[in-house]
């Protein structure tokens, strides 16, 4: 009984703490984020992936190093426990599975070349788009949360939402992807470059 009234009391302090935007406190994170993105040439960081499965007790938690240059290159190296490498660049999707390298053309593909769209876009915290998504905005205690479902059909068989959380200054902290079955992904950003100068050569296979 005593841990079932202790859940209450936390769901209902989380539920506290996050409470809806007005529509001149979205207009301004919109406007402070684009301006960001705007000027966003590249970004280097660290991340760890946080991978949940309804049916698994843990969730899978993967590490390691996100570039990406404007306008579409992007890779994704992961370090930790295992390494593995994915690199949009062009219309071309890269993968070195611990030396054991594939590629997917996105050009002949058009929900390959929407994903990764969205994921350039959700990296640079730019994905303000209501024609394509319905946005809803929600303060947090010293962050903010924005939750995007994809109005397009297609899309919504593989994702059904994006939750981004932004600090203060408009950067993006967290990204999550949840899937129609309720799993998700969730990555979480640390030590963030943006502008730090990248060769082109980072992102080859």
């Amino acid at each position: 009984m005593r841990n079932l009234v202790y859940f209450f009391l936390l769901l209902t302090a989380s539920i506290q703490s996050q409470t809806t935007m007005s529509p001149s406190e979205a207009q301004a994170l919109k406007t402070l984020v684009k301006a960001q993105a705007l000027t966003t040439k590249t970004i280097y960081s660290n991340f760890t992936q946080y991978k949940h499965l309804d049916f698994l007790s843990n969730d899978i938690v993967t590490k390691g190093k996100l570039a990406f240059k404007t306008p579409n290159l992007v890779k994704w190296e992961y370090t930790d426990p295992y390494k593995y490498t994915v690199i949009f660049k062009n219309e071309t999707i890269f993968i070195n599975d611990e030396g054991k390298k594939n590629q997917v053309d996105m050009g002949s593909n058009k929900l390959f070349k929407e994903l990764n769209g969205l994921i350039i876009n959700s990296i640079k915290g730019d994905m303000f788009d209501d024609e394509a998504f319905d946005i809803t905005y929600f303060k947090l205690d010293k962050t903010k949360q924005v939750h995007f479902i994809p109005k397009d059909k297609k899309s919504s068989k593989y994702i059904s939402a994006f939750e981004i959380t932004f600090n203060e200054k408009g950067d993006v902290l967290e990204v999550k992807m949840i899937e129609p079955s309720g799993d998700f992904t969730k990555i979480v950003f640390s030590n963030k470059e943006i502008n730090k100068p990248l060769a082109d050569a980072i992102f080859t296979n």
